[in-house]
């Protein structure tokens, strides 16, 4: 037991340190150029070089946000191109604040190119840390030997491939409940990690008391009760603990701060993208002489009806039949050439600001649904409605981490995770993590037929 303690705290050691290195090297870059081309025209006003510091720290923790915003540092379960992407992201954002607030110190324009050049060499950087670390930790760490435990009709260990997990991860035995319950503890011999997945709470708990007492770590896909407990407030009543569970309830000072932001963001929003919000506007009128904006209701806070406003981007008789469809993606025939384009670049999305201005939705929370759509959800899933103790939002978890065609169950399990922990924090890193799946074309897939809920097994938790 001894020795397995020691390698994981070594293991954890090593994996720290390749990612301060990633850090150190990345800030490195930034801080030649800012001592080479930028600290000097400072020095006129009184800019002394503690003041350096302080602009190299500021830029080591501004990336460190992002690359935790964008997992970009998550070497043992992402895919290198992954990992470039995420930490590429991370360099745009993190190089963009750090100009501004050249612009903002020097107090006047500047030569842009050596911050063109930094972030040239700082992609070189990270696409050969990204493939050397990804080199030693599969040639030095094998696969964690793992157990698949799962319900019935629940397709698991597929997923482990299809996201490119068996390098991390190898399932050496998948073991019923049934299996579990005869061969008890013994069912996990040689493990050392667990899957659980469709298990219902109260197996569940036994499970993990094992799998704790033994020191093997535990993966657990969460229930719906699982994720509104993880809300829960930590309370004393009566000399022991208790857990306090309320609705979708957040502070006052949240919801004041949430409504300015949404106001002045979807302003700046729409007045910066203004040239283009005509452009779009002109193309789609001239293809098919059609209406510009598609109109549609759709749900928001308590199940309240509102109209939501976008580019339209099918044909004028995409529903001539007045039965809601949605969309099967790319392939999708009533999709516009023009609607095409505007969809993967999420353009047809920014008029939906005007409607944040009006109070209809938010930046972020859950997506709206069609009232027809989520009627036909809540008749198999009826806790589909929770999701209404929001208000609706123009991005939010469902839309970050899953994809269009993601099944409702899980959209609903997301989208509960967030209104579990309302906080301005939350809603700006979520709002961050959107620029990394704009131009990701799985997040706009379609959605096959029949496609309503998730594993059996969860609906117990």
């Amino acid at each position: 037991m001894k020795n397995k303690t020691q390698n994981s705290f070594e293991h954890s050691i090593r994996l720290r340190a390749v990612k301060l290195l990633n850090l150190l090297l990345i800030t490195a870059v930034f801080a030649f150029i800012w001592y080479r081309f930028y600290a000097a025209n400072l020095y006129q006003r009184a800019f002394f070089r503690k003041g350096d510091w302080v602009i190299i720290i500021l830029y080591a923790a501004t990336y460190y946000y992002y690359g935790r915003t964008y997992d970009a540092f998550q070497i043992t379960l992402k895919r290198r191109t992954e990992i470039v992407y995420s930490q590429l992201i991370a360099i745009l954002f993190t190089n963009a604040i750090s100009a501004l607030l050249t612009w903002i110190l020097i107090r006047k324009w500047y030569n842009i190119l050596p911050y063109i050049f930094c972030l040239f060499v700082q992609t070189l950087i990270s696409l050969i840390w990204t493939v050397l670390t990804h080199h030693w930790y599969f040639s030095h760490y094998p696969p964690v030997k793992s157990i698949l435990l799962q319900g019935e009709d629940v397709e698991f260990r597929d997923l482990i491939a299809e996201q490119g997990l068996n390098r991390s991860f190898d399932i050496i035995r998948t073991v019923t409940l049934k299996e579990y319950e005869s061969e008890g503890a013994s069912a996990f011999k040689d493990a050392e990690a667990v899957f659980l997945v469709g298990i219902s709470s109260g197996d569940r708990n036994r499970i993990l008391k094992d799998c704790i007492e033994k020191r093997i770590r535990v993966f657990i896909k969460p229930g719906l009760t699982d994720i509104i407990m993880s809300g829960a407030e930590e309370t004393h009543m009566m000399d022991f603990p208790v857990l306090r569970v309320d609705s979708y309830s957040p502070l006052p000072e949240y919801r004041i701060i949430k409504r300015i932001f949404d106001i002045l963001f979807s302003v700046i929003i729409l007045i910066l993208t203004s040239p283009l919000l005509l452009i779009v506007a002109i193309v789609i009128k001239l293809t098919d002489g059609g209406p510009v904006f598609y109109k549609q209701t759709r749900l928001t806070k308590n199940g309240e009806e509102f109209v939501l406003i976008k580019f339209r981007s099918m044909r004028i008789d995409a529903e001539a039949d007045g039965i809601a469809r949605l969309s099967t993606g790319d392939k999708d025939s009533r999709i516009t050439p023009i609607g095409r384009f505007i969809r993967k670049c999420r353009i047809d999305e920014l008029p939906q600001f005007i409607n944040i201005i009006k109070g209809d939705m938010s930046v972020v929370g859950p997506r709206p649904e069609r009232p027809e759509i989520a009627a036909k959800y809540e008749k198999e899933l009826p806790e589909f409605r929770l999701r209404l103790q929001s208000k609706a939002g123009l991005t939010g978890y469902a839309q970050i981490y899953g994809k269009y065609n993601t099944t409702p169950y899980d959209k609903l399990s997301m989208d509960l995770m967030y209104i579990a922990h309302p906080s301005v924090m939350q809603d700006l890193k979520l709002i961050f993590a959107t620029f990394k799946i704009l131009f990701k074309q799985e997040s706009t897939a379609g959605v096959a037929e029949g496609q309503i809920t998730a594993a059996d097994g969860d609906k117990n938790g």
